[in-house]
């Protein structure tokens, strides 16, 4: 029997606690560090979010702080929950300037009320940092923060489908129903929340081929290049992000 969507990613009740108990630390620290936060955008079926465990791992012993991973599970999650959200809020640095970043990215949206709480967290949720936020639209609604390194994975349709049908367990043509349905829902979805191309590689830092370059290169490469754009990620030194780059695409 074919497993549900769902099962590709873990539960978020230990991703939670983690980035709370993170922010909790960071805040009774003597000098708050500045960590930059990482968006992942993926064509349906590309390796999204195991991409974002290897870079997590990555990160983790890099800076020596637990990072936490926000997909579409956990930031509804935080959108959604009262306490949560005056956690957010509390742990955040400035959150007049979260505000004036909404206020900018507000532009970009609809009258989408779901969608636009999940931007009034999303944000905020970057600019604290240690975050790595997949899909959302992360890279769109963060693009102009400099905290903020925006990373793309695509892959041909057969390499999607190859993809789901091993992770999902189930045969190919199905598979194949799957991924066609579902990248048609994605393009919805960001064409009218952010009436904009998500596939434009002017939105990315990097944007690697997921069907030729494993999720583990594709980590490494990543971490080099925060580390390039933020040149002292273990002590939070802040810097711009580096000029865009393709790879392997």
């Amino acid at each position: 029997m074919p497993k549900p969507l769902a099962s590709l990613v873990p539960s978020i009740e230990k991703r939670e606690c983690t980035w709370t108990e993170l922010q909790e630390r960071l805040a009774r620290s003597h000098q708050r560090r500045n960590l930059p936060t990482i968006t992942i955008s993926r064509e349906f079926g590309c390796q999204g979010y195991p991409l974002a465990l290897h870079l997590k791992t990555l990160l983790d012993e890099v800076t020596g702080l637990p990072w936490t991973i926000f997909d579409k599970a956990l930031v509804d999650q935080v959108a959604s929950d009262e306490k949560l959200s005056r956690e957010l809020l509390a742990h955040l640095g400035n959150e007049s300037h979260a505000q004036d970043v909404l206020r900018t990215h507000f532009g970009f949206l609809t009258h989408d009320d779901a969608y636009a709480k999940v931007v009034q967290h999303l944000v905020p949720i970057a600019m604290a940092g240690g975050a790595i936020i997949v899909g959302r639209g992360g890279a769109v609604v963060c693009q102009d923060m400099k905290n903020c390194f925006h990373f793309r994975l695509v892959g041909s349709f057969e390499f999607r489908v190859r993809s789901i049908a091993r992770r999902l367990e189930m045969p190919m043509e199905d598979a194949g129903d799957v991924v066609r349905v579902q990248s048609k829902l994605r393009e919805k979805f960001i064409s009218e929340c952010l009436h904009t191309d998500i596939t434009s590689f002017h939105w990315y830092d990097a944007v690697f081929n997921n069907g030729r370059q494993r999720v583990e290169s594709v980590a490494q490469a990543c971490l080099r290049l925060v580390e390039c754009g933020w040149p002292d990620l273990k002590g939070g030194y802040k810097a711009g992000p580096a000029h865009p780059t393709l790879v392997g695409s």
